[in-house]
């Protein structure tokens, strides 16, 4: 797979979400993600109008689903969401259900494996019961408990290499990662990049003449597309 970005909108307000998906996309984004707090606010309503906006673009709807797996695989899809969230820990059958809805409503599915107990094996799982991606993921409240405890925080940079040579699926990586660290994932065989906003961008690494934010942004799709070309 060639490498994507991606950018999540972490948005709860639908009109700064569609304003920083067209910059996103100006800047050579590839997918959107309509981020879990902008489907708390603004639901179904909000991805459709991602859509509306968008009729051309790849749409994440990051559901985390638990349960209740092929309606909200269906209301999503027919809400113009061409990929959807299932968790690793739900129970099997709703990971079931979920792929069942993605084939038939056309929508992908990108499996979680988020607080597995063992992320290698969460990883598997997903693929065996038929998910078209796997995301290995660190959660926010994981990572900031660990470290209020006073130990290592942890990255998904820890296991990603053995997640990728564990599956034969597409993985992406997520929590806690600098954009640096972001950047780096197709190195270890994650093409699919995610990008956070709102957007930090840092002023040495991707310094542009205009110095604004869709400009630096253009220069981390370069780097991060460039790694999908033969070298010289």
């Amino acid at each position: 797979m060639q490498p994507i970005v991606q950018i999540s909108l972490d948005l709860t307000h639908i009109d700064e979400a569609l304003e920083t998906a067209a910059m996103a996309l100006r800047a050579g984004v590839d997918w959107l993600e309509a981020g879990t707090p902008l489907l708390l606010a603004e639901g179904l309503h909000g991805v459709k109008k991602i859509r509306d906006a968008f009729p051309d673009v790849p749409i994440v709807a990051d559901l985390k689903t638990m349960d209740g797996g092929y309606l909200e695989t269906e209301m999503m899809a027919k809400a113009g969401a061409t990929h959807v969230v299932v968790m690793a820990r739900a129970h099997e059958e709703t990971i079931k259900v979920v792929v069942q809805a993605g084939k038939d409503f056309n929508v992908k599915v990108m499996g979680d494996n988020l607080a597995c107990l063992d992320m290698v094996a969460g990883a598997k799982k997903l693929e065996a019961l038929g998910c078209d991606y796997v995301i290995h993921h660190i959660g926010y409240d994981e990572r900031r408990g660990i470290a209020a405890a006073g130990l290592p925080m942890p990255s998904p940079l820890d296991e990603l290499q053995k997640i990728v040579e564990a599956v034969n699926v597409p993985v992406q990586a997520v929590g806690g990662l600098s954009l640096e660290q972001a950047i780096q994932c197709p190195e270890y065989g994650a093409p699919m990049v995610v990008l956070g906003a709102p957007l930090t961008i840092d002023a040495d690494a991707f310094k542009t003449a205009e110095g604004n934010l869709e400009s630096s942004l253009r220069l981390i799709c370069e780097k991060i597309h460039g790694y999908g070309q033969p070298s010289n």
